[in-house]
């Protein structure tokens, strides 16, 4: 079993990472990394999966709250844990300061395996589905369908060597095409408000029609509305990056966490301003089919491409930020040496990096989007429950003086912990989501009992030593 980590073990775990990735971030770019990372794929793709299974105004419209609620809460405790630690690696230094090394371990064996490649599909195929639609062709039927998973491949493969080549050039593409989110976003909102609803009337009526909300089927359509939100914690996957990380973290997790909630809750309304509920249910392309409706082909046009330049910045957001776990971990003796390996030239973790593209690469050609989305957002919820509820165990630790509180402390974090445990109670129990929610935890898990034992027997102290590095100690 894990053993939970203990004062005599603390400056060991607590030290951030030997590998020399200088601090580069400043707060504007901590806060497009966090809006980057999160507006991505989900507005665009997962209204209609959402719709399905709560088909009616007011469900649909409450479940993207809720959903809002449940990312606030785990923003303002992760807030608190990475003022305190802020180092490379984000969940994974978190586990391994609250639970011990062998959580962090099962952390990071479940990114390396599952998790991160999982996203990586999810948002390429996006991102090739509204390419191909800007070409004037379905990209859901074939052979257009099979096309459109070569360019997601493809955009995986240019924005991993975006990031190998430098941070600057990962975060510039992150800044310019949060900029092109927002404006983007901004105009399918106003447009489908001031021009839909004039010509349409809106379709908020009936807000809730018979047999459109299910606790069940809530509980599932929350799962896609998570991937939707997911990313208000990837930021700190590049926490040892950040300039003045005490002041700087807190604000761009809250900040640009908030931004999100509020732009995801506009758009519904938009979408329901122009689109009937029945329609947006079988619309994969929903804001392409919105923009069809209020502009025509030019707005089509717009919007694909605003779409594009999204879902192309989440790409690189999620390629400069989640390799940090892997570097983190290879750093900390617990993944082979060579993936913590740093540019000799870019100063970046390009091994990891690699590494996660590659993973990523695989996975969109197999995959559906549906498949991809849920089996990240299933397979991540239980590390965002213990990451989060490392702020109890830490909080009784002494020498633990966050530079920033979780307001609401010890509910808000409470929500968050309940909130994951009823979702995977709820995918477990539904035939619909069953066997693949069974199948997201015996894949890493079984990878990692055969690996566990090599790479957590030896200490960090006596691993690092080994290996020429200098230990650091707490803050």
């Amino acid at each position: 079993m894990p053993t939970p980590t203990t004062p005599s073990s603390r400056a060991e775990t607590s030290a951030p990472p030997s590998g020399a990735l200088p601090r580069r971030i400043g707060l504007w770019s901590a806060v497009a990394i966090c809006i980057g990372s999160t507006i991505g794929s989900g507005i665009f793709r997962s209204p209609a999966g959402i719709a399905d299974k709560i088909p009616g105004p007011l469900p649909l419209m409450s479940i993207w709250v809720v959903g809002g609620v449940f990312a606030l809460c785990g923003a303002l405790t992760l807030a608190e844990v990475a003022s305190e630690f802020p180092h490379t690696g984000g969940f994974y230094a978190f586990l391994r300061e609250g639970w011990g090394r062998a959580y962090a371990f099962l952390f990071g064996w479940g990114q390396l395996t599952m998790v991160r490649a999982a996203a990586l599909g999810a948002i390429a195929i996006t991102f090739a589905e509204y390419f191909v639609r800007v070409l004037g062709v379905d990209p859901t039927i074939a052979p257009y369908d099979q096309y459109a998973r070569y360019v997601a491949a493809a955009a995986i493969a240019l924005t991993a060597t975006f990031n190998i080549v430098g941070v600057k050039w990962g975060t510039a593409i992150t800044n310019v095409t949060t900029i092109a989110k927002f404006g983007g976003l901004a105009f399918i909102i106003v447009a489908a408000l001031a021009l839909g609803i004039p010509k349409t009337g809106g379709h908020f009526t009936p807000l809730v029609p018979e047999g459109s909300f299910a606790m069940g089927s809530a509980g599932l359509a929350l799962v896609s509305v998570l991937w939707a939100y997911d990313g208000w914690g990837d930021l700190s996957y590049v926490a040892g990056e950040v300039k003045d990380p005490q002041r700087n973290l807190p604000r761009a997790l809250i900040g640009g966490t908030l931004a999100v909630i509020v732009i995801y809750c506009l758009a519904n309304l938009a979408y329901l301003a122009v689109l009937p509920i029945e329609q947006i249910r079988t619309s994969k392309l929903v804001a392409a089919d919105v923009a069809q409706v209020v502009l025509g082909r030019p707005g089509v046009i717009f919007v694909s491409v605003t779409v594009m330049l999204s879902t192309f910045g989440t790409l690189s957001a999620v390629l400069l930020t989640s390799p940090r776990v892997l570097f983190a971990m290879a750093d900390d003796g617990m993944l082979f040496k060579k993936v913590a390996a740093v540019h000799p030239k870019y100063q970046t973790p390009y091994v990891a990096i690699a590494l996660v593209g590659t993973l990523g690469f695989v996975f969109v050609l197999f995959l559906r989007f549906e498949s991809l989305a849920d089996t990240f957002v299933i397979a991540m919820l239980p590390f965002y429950a213990a990451s989060v509820g490392a702020v109890y165990r830490l909080r009784r630790r002494p020498g633990y003086v966050p530079k920033f509180s979780t307001p609401g402390y010890p509910i808000v974090p409470a929500i968050f912990i309940a909130s994951v445990a009823y979702l995977l109670a709820n995918a477990l129990v539904d035939p619909s989501s069953r066997l693949r929610t069974a199948a997201v935890f015996v894949v890493p898990s079984l990878v990692s009992v055969f690996l566990v034992r090599r790479f957590t027997s030896v200490p960090v102290a006596a691993r690092k030593s080994r290996r020429g590095l200098t230990v650091g100690t707490s803050r």
